[in-house]
């Protein structure tokens, strides 16, 4: 695929930022940036293996940064340009941050094989809730209901 050449520099970035990770030992070999109106603001690599956090794909790490820089909780008129397809969790996040657009480089497929499969995610997802892998028990519905209650009296909160 043709893409100019700016599109061409920050995938390069993320794409070298995910090489230098893996060279650096941090953890898997994913990147993203975070670029608004034509400047980086935010780097991420995937450090679940050195932080011991499950969560810290690169997409997510890059995400949190960014959001700091902005200070919001959003991404309007950000791009984010990460090595490879988002997996289910970072898919989440991005919808969440709302940016303009996502670039990606490889594919989920060929993550998978080299033992990055999130097939299995997406396989769950599809499944009712009393079918899937990990239980997901529901209970105090009604107490819990109190917080959900609260929100909506709330006057001065920052709807999302």
């Amino acid at each position: 695929m043709k893409t100019d050449p700016n599109l061409n520099h920050f995938m390069f970035e993320a794409i070298e930022l995910s090489i230098r990770n893996v060279k650096e030992g941090k953890g898997g070999p994913f990147a993203a940036i975070v670029v608004k109106d034509g400047r980086v603001i935010s780097r991420g690599t995937n450090l679940v293996t050195s932080t011991s956090d499950p969560t810290a794909h690169a997409e997510i790490v890059a995400i949190r940064e960014a959001c700091k820089v902005l200070k919001s909780f959003q991404l309007v008129g950000c791009e984010l340009y990460t090595s490879c397809e988002p997996c289910p969790m970072c898919m989440g996040a991005i919808y969440w941050a709302r940016p303009a657009r996502v670039y990606f480089g490889s594919t989920r497929k060929d993550a998978a094989k080299i033992g990055f499969d999130d097939s299995f995610i997406y396989n769950e997802l599809t499944k009712s809730i009393s079918r899937r892998k990990i239980p997901l028990i529901q209970c105090m519905r009604e107490e819990a209901l109190a917080a959900f209650r609260e929100w909506q009296q709330k006057d001065d909160k920052i709807s999302y």
